[in-house]
């Protein structure tokens, strides 16, 4: 699954994760403490080019893409 994560400041990255991952992420941004007294708060993100160390309070909005979206030819459905 590809999800997008936004930056204060107007940074984007983009990345694939498990579900797994993206759930684990956005619990840690849904954290009470995460905007009010963030302080250095990280978060550890495996992806599938590698990991990722994000500043909690940095992020502006998260975007989990519903399904996999690749170009390119694949196997028609018969």
């Amino acid at each position: 699954m590809r999800v997008e994560l936004a930056f204060d400041g107007g940074q984007v990255m983009s990345a694939v994760v498990t579900p797994a991952s993206a759930d684990a992420l956005e619990q840690a941004l849904g954290a009470a403490d995460v905007r009010a007294d963030a302080g250095d708060a990280a978060f550890a993100l495996d992806a599938e080019d590698g990991r990722y160390v994000i500043a909690l309070r940095r992020v502006v909005y998260i975007k989990r893409f519903a399904r996999d979206t690749r170009v390119g030819f694949g196997a028609a459905a018969t």
